[in-house]
């Protein structure tokens, strides 16, 4: 294999995080006809297309093998100055993880504060749906993802978390207005003709529901989109639609009555594994066996 020269990879690296060339030379303090040119000159060594020069820049295929090793080799680099004692006067360990939206509104974040502070790590989160983390590992993009996919991308391990419950809920208001009839009118009957709440056109989770209890139809064409988690229960309380809501938010508010539970035998669990790169890091090993703890509170066993 052709050597890579590491200041052309570390180059490309901040072009990648930084979204831009520009960006990247004040990161890296040079000019950037210079950050051009070392990028340029690897993508000239490997013979491959590494960049599409868009803004913000995008990876060619080639160019996600290269930047996935660009970042294991700066996460082995900042370990072993750790290891040396030469952590205190080096930069931190940054670690990028994908995780879906649900999981960071709920149970993700206590589990990063159950990190060691003397790791000195910085976390850098990439909000993604939980069928879609994997792809920015593949990317090289993160380091590890909470992701519902057991199934290994190429070079990382796989820990199962536990399963995320989701309850379809309405508010008293709503159903009054477009529910008059139920329960006397089963639910699979209506549930075709109400507005629904829904993240983004990802999210199937309230057609999932909807073809458990139809058979065949989906939720209604009623949709109104609201891309956070707790957005989305915000919009459902309000009376917009229903929605299906993780029951670690739902729960407080079906005590208090703010939200009714349309289906108590008909919950939705999605299972969620932890996927990681095979590295021997102190910072992956502490972020892995945080979230394992946390996740095995928080979410109900597989």
């Amino acid at each position: 294999m052709t050597e890579l020269p590491l200041d052309q990879v570390r180059t490309l690296l901040a072009v990648v995080d930084e979204g831009t060339f520009d960006a990247a030379a004040s990161a890296l303090h040079l000019t950037p006809s210079a950050v051009s040119q070392r990028v340029k000159a690897l993508e000239q060594r490997t013979g491959r297309v590494l960049l599409m020069r868009t803004k913000p820049v995008q990876l060619t295929g080639s160019g996600k093998v290269v930047v996935r090793f660009a970042r294991q080799l700066a996460q082995l680099e900042r370990d072993a100055g750790g290891e040396l004692g030469l952590a205190g006067t080096g930069e931190p360990a940054r670690l990028p993880i994908a995780v879906n939206s649900d999981s960071l509104a709920t149970w993700f974040l206590p589990a990063l504060t159950k990190v060691p502070a003397e790791l000195r790590i910085c976390f850098e989160l990439h909000r993604e749906d939980q069928d879609h983390t994997t792809a920015l590992l593949r990317e090289g993009l993160v380091m590890a993802a909470v992701t519902s996919s057991p199934d290994p991308v190429q070079g990382c391990s796989v820990r199962r978390l536990g399963r995320m419950r989701y309850l379809p809920v309405a508010s008293p208001a709503f159903i009054a207005n477009w529910l008059a009839d139920w329960p006397k009118t089963p639910l699979r009957r209506l549930i075709t003709d109400i507005p629904v709440v829904v993240f983004d056109r990802h999210d199937d989770m309230q057609d999932r529901f909807a073809r458990k209890l139809t058979r065949t139809h989906g939720a209604g064409p009623l949709r109104h989109y609201v891309p956070a988690s707790e957005g989305l229960v915000d919009a459902v309380a309000a009376g917009m639609g229903w929605g299906m809501a993780p029951r670690a938010q739902a729960d407080p508010l079906l005590r208090t009555g703010a939200l009714i539970d349309l289906d108590p035998d008909h919950p939705i669990d999605v299972p969620l594994f932890w996927q990681q790169w095979k590295l021997d890091s102190p910072a992956l090993a502490a972020a892995a066996a945080a979230v394992a703890r946390t996740a095995a509170a928080a979410l109900s066993p597989q």
